[in-house]
């Protein structure tokens, strides 16, 4: 398990880093050139102390400040430092694997013959709903180690896989347990309409109505979740049957997200806008005036390029035109069975080389505008005085290495709260 490995006291400095990330900028959500500014100070430090940021600047400068106070000093010689990476859409918490679709995927079929073939989400949740507590925690327990080895620090988790009251109340406590026990931030999002489940097959209204009457009221009671989140699709659930949930979690006062225009222009960037989520998410599909209303709301655009490269459509979200457009854009892997990717530094590179996005851009949607998403944008996601003491350190001489050398784990060290949680040669021996 992932706990502390290091811990360098209450004041620490990470000196001669050859750039230090700071994304100093603007207080929300970064748009257009914004997300090209990364604030990069070369030779750069950063002191933290009490968990917390509490300058940063070049080493010299910052050494001769603080170096005579006995802070534990962490050479950054040659590598990248920056905030710890924030993963804003994962499906964390579910039961089994699918790894017989890849075959089925490669044989050219479509989703919907998988699913009638036994796989898709009806698979996960036949296995989600017959997993142990225990199983349930320590196969998430599993994924979350490794998104936290490579650079996340905080992360998004959504139910929906259970589909029933009970189930979804048991991944949402699963996610409860995973944030207690693990160093690391983890926002619940509640997803109950997430799919139709079997034994309400035909009746997606019925549906809709258990979620809003049944499930939701005891989300809420039971404080297990910050946000409420719809599957607004052709196929799912339409606009009307969305809008109704996204009302009644408002009502309950959970935030808002939205799985939208995933496969085809359904509105559900419209519908975002309407009911004032804080994110619409996937966005492959969305129309023009969608994105200019998510834009007049500020609601962030959140990118899954991992999504339709295991899906092998090919469709991915056009980041070039929303950041034209004004929409500010933040980047997740959609961790979850069909997608099972744990590394944002993978995401990150898709970004650039699939959707178009510079590493400047992919490191902002990753860092700085994820945290936006999930409305942490003042505590996470810039290196900036009284900010959470969340950093990553990378392997690579300057940040341009990051996308361009994909397929490996970058990182060598993790801090949360100041503290060093994962360090890549922890596991050596002498």
């Amino acid at each position: 398990m992932i706990t502390a490995l290091v811990r360098m006291g209450e004041d620490t400095i990470i000196a001669h880093a050859s750039e230090l990330l700071t994304l100093r900028g603007p207080k929300r959500a970064r748009i257009r050139a914004e997300m090209a500014d990364l604030s990069i100070i070369p030779d750069g430090a950063v002191v933290v102390s009490d968990g917390v940021v509490v300058d940063v600047g070049r080493s010299e400068a910052v050494l001769k400040k603080h170096g005579a106070t006995g802070m534990e000093l962490i050479d950054a010689s040659g590598k990248v430092v920056m905030p710890g990476l924030i993963d804003p859409h994962t499906h964390l918490v579910f039961a089994g694997s699918r790894e017989f679709e890849l075959a089925l995927k490669l044989k050219g079929k479509s989703y919907l013959e998988i699913l009638s073939m036994g796989g898709g989400i009806s698979r996960t949740v036949k296995d989600t709903r017959a997993a142990s507590e225990n199983e349930l925690f320590s196969q998430s327990a599993r994924r979350l180690e490794s998104m936290i080895a490579h650079g996340s620090t905080t992360i998004e988790a959504k139910s929906g896989y259970g589909l029933d009251r009970d189930v979804e109340l048991r991944i949402l406590e699963t996610t409860h347990k995973l944030g207690q026990t693990y160093p690391i931030d983890i926002v619940p999002t509640f997803l109950g309409a997430h799919s139709v489940p079997p034994e309400f097959e035909g009746r997606s209204d019925d549906y809709i109505s258990f979620v809003v009457d049944d499930v939701m009221p005891e989300v809420a009671k039971r404080s297990l979740a910050k946000y409420c989140d719809v599957f607004c699709e052709r196929g799912v659930f339409d606009v009307e049957q969305s809008r109704r949930v996204l009302l009644a979690a408002k009502a309950l006062g959970l935030g808002l997200k939205v799985h939208a225009d995933e496969f085809v222009t359904t509105g559900g960037a419209e519908l975002a806008a309407e009911c004032g989520a804080i994110s619409a998410e996937h966005l492959a599909k969305p129309s023009d005036d969608g994105i200019m209303a998510m834009a007049r709301k500020d609601v962030i655009g959140v990118m899954l390029p991992g999504t339709p490269f295991t899906s092998m459509t090919g469709i991915y979200a056009d980041a070039r035109r929303l950041i034209d457009l004004g929409l500010p854009i933040a980047l997740g892997t959609d961790m979850n069975p069909n997608c099972w990717n744990e590394s944002m530094q993978f995401t990150m590179a898709l970004a650039c080389y699939q959707m178009r996005m510079t590493p400047e851009e992919s490191i902002t949607a990753a860092t700085f505008n994820a945290a936006a998403a999930i409305g942490l944008e003042k505590r996470v996601g810039s290196l900036e005085h009284g900010k959470r003491a969340d950093i990553v350190m990378m392997d690579v001489p300057s940040h341009a290495h990051m996308p361009y050398r994909f397929g490996t784990n970058l990182c060598s060290l993790v801090m949360k709260n100041g503290t060093v949680i994962w360090r890549k040669d922890a596991g050596l021996q002498s």
